[in-house]
C-alpha cells in the first residue's frame, strides 16, 4: 500500500492500514520543512509512528521479522510533489492500491493519471473535494483501466468492477457533525441515496420493550452516563459494545443502545415566527408593511365613509376616493359639507402616500443591491446553530443544516473563506470575526442557540469558543472538532464532568474518514462511517462471492457478533435509468430487515456494518487465497 499526503490523514490512513488491516505501507510526505499544515501533521506523524511502533513491537516480540499475511515495517518516504519519479520509488508499479490525500484536488488529479500509467492495475483512492469532477475522474480512470486490462473482471479490480475510488474527508465527516446539532439525532450516514440514522437511545425504563429499529449497533459504555467515565476508550471492559447479539443485548440491563434506522430529512423546520416569509417580506421592513398597511386601511375608511354620505355604488366611491387621494378630481366647494370633509382628509392621505412610496421603492432596491452580500442575524433571532468555521468542512455541514431547514448564524473570521460564497446563495447570516475576540459570539446570539458547532481547523481556538459559549449559556449543546484524541478525550470528560445536563461531542475529522478511506483501499465500496463513542463502524457493499464466511450462508448464520452483519441485500427492481438505458442498466434497491433464514447466494451484494478488524478479516483472508492462488 501506497499513500500520499500532505496532512494528518495520510499519517492516520497509513496507521489504520498498518495496525488494522496490517499491509506494508509506504508513506509519502513533503519535507518537514515544507508541510502545509505543520501542527496538525506533526501531531498525526507522531500518532502514526507510535502505533506502528506498537505494532511492529509486538510483531517483535511475538517470533521475528515476518509479519502475517507478508506484511513488513512501513517505510516513510519525504518528497515535495508526487512525479513520476516519485511514485515510482515508492513502488506504485508493483503496489496493490494508492492513496493520494493531499489537500490539494489538482496535485492529486495529476499524480493520479500518472499512477494509472505505471500500473494500470492499481486500486486507486483520491481525495477530491470537488464531488462533480471527482465523479469524472472516476469515470475516465476506470475506463482507461478496462482498456489497458481487457477484462473488467481482473483480479486487480473490486467486486463492483472498479479500480478507482474517489472520496471526500468533508463529506464523509459532515453527515456525523451536522446531525450532532439535531434534537434526538446523533448519528447520519448518506451516500448515493442511503439515508440512515443512528440513534442513541436510553435504557428502557421497567416494563418498557425497547424498539430496535432495523437493529441494534452498539451497546454504549456502562459509563456513558458517568461524567468521571472513559466515554469508550479502547481495552476497558465497561466500553461500548459493537455489533452485539441477541443473548448480549438482552443481558446488558441498564446500558444505551445504538439502534440503526432508515429515515428521509425531516429535520426541525424553521421557528413557526421566521417560517414561510412570502417574497415581500423580503423586499420590504416590517415598519414599512405596516405603514402601508395603515394607509390602506385609511383608503377602505373613506371610501366607505363616502357610500354613506352620497348613497353611491362602492366601487364608485372606491374610485372618487382615489381621484381625490391622488389629487387629480375636481373640488368639492359645490357639494355639502360631508363630501368636502372627506375630501380633504383624502388628500391628507394622500400627502402621506408619497414618502410611503418612496421610501417603498427606495427599500427594494436597497433588497436587491444588498442579494449577494452577507446577512446579519435578525432581531429575535432563538434556537439556531452557530456554526464557526466555513472552510471545507463547515461549509459542507452549512449545506446539509439548511438542507433540514436548520437555522444557522455563522462566524468566520476570513472573508475569503471557501464557504462565504455558499452562505450567500443559502442566504445565511454570518458575522464576520475572530471568535476569540469578545462581542463576535454575542453578535451570532449564542445566548439564545440551540447548539455550537466550533469546526475552525485550530483545536485551541474550537476549545476557547466552546468555553467561553458555556459561560455565557451552561446548557449550551457543544460540538468540538479537535485533532488529537487524547486531547479530544480530556477535552470531552472535563467538559462533560463540569456541565452534566449539558450535552458534549468531540469529533475528529481524520478519525472519521481514514477507515473509509482505509477500506476503499482494501477494494471494498464503503458507504461511511458511523462513530460509536470513540470507537468507528463501518458501512460497506461486498460482493457475497469469493467469501466463505457469507457465500451459501444464511444471514443468521453470516452474522459474528463484534466483527460485522448483513443489513441489506440490493436487488433490481426491474426498472431502468433513463441515463444507462442504451446498455441495459438496471436500476437497484436495497432491501432491508432480512429474514434470518435467507440463504447468501455468490451473486448477491449485500450492505453490512463492521467493525475495523471485522472488516480487515473478511479481506485479509481473501487476499491470502488470492496469493496461494
Amino acid at each position: 500500500m501506497v499513500v500520499c499526503g500532505d496532512d494528518g490523514l495520510a499519517h492516520r490512513l497509513a496507521a489504520e492500514l498498518r495496525g488494522v488491516y496490517r499491509e506494508q505501507v509506504t508513506l509519502v510526505v513533503p519535507p518537514s520543512g515544507n508541510r502545509a499544515s505543520q501542527p496538525v501533521a506533526g501531531r498525526a506523524r507522531a500518532a502514526s509512528a507510535a502505533l506502528l511502533g506498537m505494532v511492529n513491537a509486538a510483531v517483535s516480540r511475538s517470533g521475528g521479522g515476518a509479519e502475517p499475511n507478508g506484511a513488513g515495517r512501513a517505510a516513510e518516504l519525504e518528497a515535495a510533489e508526487p512525479t513520476e519519479d516519485v511514485l515510482a520509488e515508492a513502488g506504485v508499479d508493483r503496489a496493490a492500491a494508492l492513496a493520494l490525500v493531499y489537500d490539494d484536488d489538482e496535485t492529486n488529479i495529476r499524480a493520479a493519471l500518472t499512477a494509472r500509467r505505471l500500473n494500470p492495475r492499481l486500486r486507486l483512492v483520491l481525495r477530491l473535494y470537488n464531488r462533480r469532477l471527482g465523479r469524472h475522474i472516476e469515470e475516465l480512470l476506470d475506463q482507461s483501466t478496462a482498456l489497458a486490462i481487457g477484462d473488467a473482471r481482473d483480479p486487480g479490480l473490486d467486486g463492483a468492477g472498479t479500480s478507482t475510488t474517489v472520496l471526500s474527508d468533508a463529506d464523509t465527516a459532515a453527515p456525523a457533525l451536522a446531525a450532532t446539532a439535531l434534537v434526538g439525532t446523533s448519528k447520519v450516514l448518506e451516500t448515493d441515496g442511503l439515508l440512515l440514522r443512528a440513534v442513541e437511545r436510553q435504557p428502557p425504563r421497567p416494563g418498557e420493550v425497547a424498539d430496535p429499529g432495523l437493529c441494534t449497533l452498539a451497546l454504549l459504555s456502562a459509563t456513558s452516563n458517568d461524567p468521571a467515565g472513559t466515554d469508550g476508550s479502547e481495552g476497558s471492559d465497561e466500553g461500548p459494545q459493537l455489533l452485539p447479539d441477541a443473548a448480549a443485548v438482552a443481558a446488558a440491563t441498564g446500558r444505551g443502545t445504538v439502534a440503526l434506522e432508515q429515515v428521509s430529512y425531516s429535520g426541525p423546520p424553521l421557528p413557526a415566527a421566521r417560517a414561510g416569509v412570502p417574497p415581500f417580506g423580503e423586499l420590504f421592513s416590517r415598519r414599512l408593511r405596516w405603514s402601508l398597511a395603515g394607509l390602506g386601511a385609511c383608503v377602505v375608511a373613506l371610501a366607505v365613509a363616502l357610500m354613506l354620505v352620497t348613497g353611491d355604488h362602492p366601487l364608485h366611491a372606491t374610485y372618487v376616493t382615489l381621484l381625490d387621494l391622488f389629487a387629480i378630481n375636481e373640488p368639492a366647494h359645490n357639494r355639502d359639507s360631508g363630501r368636502q370633509i372627506l375630501q380633504l382628509l383624502s388628500g391628507f392621505v394622500g400627502l402621506l402616500l408619497l414618502p410611503v412610496l418612496l421610501a417603498a421603492v427606495l427599500e427594494a432596491l436597497g433588497t436587491f443591491r444588498n442579494a449577494s452580500t452577507l446577512r446579519k442575524p435578525p432581531r429575535g433571532l432563538g434556537g439556531h446553530v452557530v456554526l464557526l468555521g466555513l472552510g471545507k468542512i463547515g461549509t459542507r455541514v452549512l449545506t446539509r443544516l439548511r438542507e433540514m431547514d436548520i437555522p444557522v448564524v455563522c462566524v468566520e473570521a476570513d472573508p475569503e473563506a471557501r464557504g462565504m460564497a455558499t452562505a450567500r446563495r443559502l442566504r445565511v447570516p454570518v458575522v464576520l470575526g475572530d471568535v476569540t475576540q469578545e462581542g463576535v459570539l454575542e453578535a451570532a446570539k449564542i445566548h439564545r442557540a440551540h447548539s455550537l458547532l466550533a469546526l475552525t481547523s485550530v483545536d485551541t481556538t474550537n476549545l476557547e469558543a466552546v468555553l467561553y459559549a458555556r459561560s455565557v449559556r451552561s446548557g449550551l449543546r457543544v460540538v468540538l472538532r479537535l485533532y488529537d484524541d487524547d486531547f479530544a478525550t480530556a477535552v470531552y470528560r472535563t467538559l462533560r464532568a463540569a456541565h452534566p445536563g449539558a450535552l458534549t461531542r468531540s469529533r475528529s475529522v481524520t478519525h472519521l474518514c481514514a477507515p473509509a478511506f482505509a477500506g476503499a483501499m482494501m477494494g471494498r465500496q464503503i458507504l461511511g462511517a458511523i462513530p460509536v463513542e470513540r470507537r468507528v463502524l463501518l458501512f460497506a457493499a461486498v460482493e457475497v462471492a469469493g467469501h466463505p464466511e457469507l457465500e451459501g450462508r444464511t444471514v443468521g448464520e453470516a452474522f459474528r457478533a463484534g466483527a460485522w452483519r448483513v443489513l441489506a441485500l440490493e436487488v433490481s427492481d426491474g426498472t431502468r435509468d433513463e441515463d444507462a438505458d442504451a446498455e441495459g442498466v438496471r436500476e437497484s434497491r436495497l432491501v432491508w430487515e432480512l429474514p434470518d433464514t435467507y440463504v447468501l447466494r455468490g451473486e448477491d451484494r449485500v450492505v453490512l456494518a463492521a467493525t475495523r478488524r471485522g472488516l480487515a478479516e473478511l479481506l485479509g483472508r481473501r487476499a491470502r487465497r488470492r496469493t496461494d492462488g
